[in-house]
């Protein structure tokens, strides 16, 4: 090996010297930063001390469960917003759907807390973090168990508390019982959509931005003569109106197309008249022999008059379900932090828990509804429209046209409800 062979070996030898402490001072540091980031994020607690205090100082298993249980049933009620007995059979019945197993690590969060929780924060609308300190949970902890609790409530109650009719038997007592009520004819229910204020979800734009200036999801419901929600399409973008949701659903293309089981058309009470059951709502929804609406109040006669007073008899049934499930169910009226599929999860809880009240306690919630004294012919406003409210949806103008079928049918009950054969005595002192 020659001089200059010599020379090139050391220096290719140095090179990989050098590059190998290179390498050495590179995993040094990544250990340093590892180390780093480890000290950094170290829990101080597994378990904080104060949330480790849960049982004896927590909301549920003290406030609620021994002092409101037993010594003032009637704050239990305010607080939770249903009574005691309520409160027990959602237990009884939603509790196996919300059980965990105890692990080693911690023990199962008990499901009658998981259930106050989630009523209270239904109740009150207050954000996770502030709830945290009461009832000594993780506000993450409430963010993964308010869902779940209201997904075991659907599962639990949809079919028995919210289920659409299906046969002409189902519909027709419903019809029979606006006519009872409300003194309006063939009415299948009152529908109507409502604004539910949301955070802007992520890449969405504008899609949830309303005419109101704020983002919302849309509630549109259909109620039957007792306040009871029979169908809801939630989930619709805030920049819809009520006429584009209610288009695009399964509801009209159901009822349109004769599959959803209504009674066949019959005579109007006192008359020979054969006429279809259709649903009642405002001016937001086409005329069509499927859905009446008022007279528009431009040069509206006194007959006009007297039909617009005695559609919304039977339309005010929607206006008062929104306002006292707004008004027991506050979470409506904040600004749900929650992403669009778990704002829906929540409000359609509401609903259920809502219809569960009419259905057990049907006269517990009537100081908050309109209401008809001295046989109808005197009009009291309920209490909930005296406080805040959910925002109304748009209505808009275009597409949405008139049938000559809906105009004709309209204009036969107009005639109907000022004959002999349809009046009430009250009408005429009403408009």
């Amino acid at each position: 090996m020659d001089g200059h062979d010599r020379l090139r070996l050391q220096y290719e030898i140095a090179v990989l010297q050098h590059q190998q402490s290179l390498m050495e001072l590179a995993i040094h540091q990544v250990h340093v930063i590892r180390r780093r980031i480890k000290r950094r994020n170290q829990r101080r607690f597994w378990v904080r001390p104060w949330i480790g205090r849960r049982r004896q100082f927590g909301l549920y298993d003290q406030l609620l469960v021994h002092e409101l249980r037993n010594e003032d049933q009637a704050a239990f009620k305010n607080f939770m917003r249903v009574p005691q007995e309520m409160f027990d059979e959602l237990l009884t019945r939603v509790g196996p759907r919300i059980t965990k197993q105890k692990t080693n690590y911690r023990d199962a969060l008990h499901p009658g807390l998981k259930l106050a929780l989630t009523l209270r924060d239904l109740a009150s609308g207050t954000k996770y973090r502030s709830m945290s300190y009461g009832w000594r949970v993780p506000h993450n902890t409430i963010s993964l168990l308010i869902p779940e609790v209201c997904q075991a409530i659907i599962k639990e109650y949809r079919d028995e508390m919210m289920k659409c009719p299906t046969t002409p038997e189902e519909w027709r007592a419903i019809s029979d019982k606006f006519m009872e009520k409300w003194n309006f004819p063939r009415t299948c229910g009152a529908l109507d959509g409502k604004h539910v204020n949301c955070k802007r979800p992520s890449n969405s734009g504008s899609l949830y931005y309303n005419y109101k200036g704020f983002y919302s999801v849309v509630l549109m419901a259909l109620v039957d003569a007792d306040y009871r929600f029979i169908w809801a399409d939630i989930g619709g973008m805030g920049s819809a109106s009520d006429a584009q949701i209610y288009n695009a659903s399964e509801l009209k293309a159901c009822v349109e197309g004769g599959s959803l089981g209504f009674p066949d058309p019959d005579p109007l009470p006192n008359d020979n008249q054969d006429m279809p059951y259709f649903f009642v709502g405002d001016d937001a929804f086409a005329l069509r022999p499927t859905m009446m609406k008022p007279y528009s109040l431009r040069g509206l006669t006194r007959p006009k008059r007297i039909y617009n007073y005695r559609l919304s008899r039977a339309r005010r049934v929607v206006e008062n379900a929104f306002g006292i499930l707004a008004n027991r169910f506050q979470v409506l009226l904040s600004t749900m932090q929650q992403q669009p599929e778990t704002v829906k999860l929540i409000v359609t809880a509401c609903m259920i828990l809502h219809n569960l009240m009419r259905t057990r306690y049907p006269g517990m919630q009537n100081q908050q509804l309109d209401r008809a004294e001295n046989l109808g012919r005197d009009y009291v406003p309920g209490a909930w429209r005296s406080g805040f409210n959910m925002q109304d949806t748009k209505v808009v103008s275009g597409n949405n046209t008139s049938s000559k079928e809906g105009k004709k049918q309209r204009n036969l009950i107009k005639h109907w409800a000022n004959s002999e054969a349809g009046s009430v005595p009250w009408q005429d002192r009403m408009i």
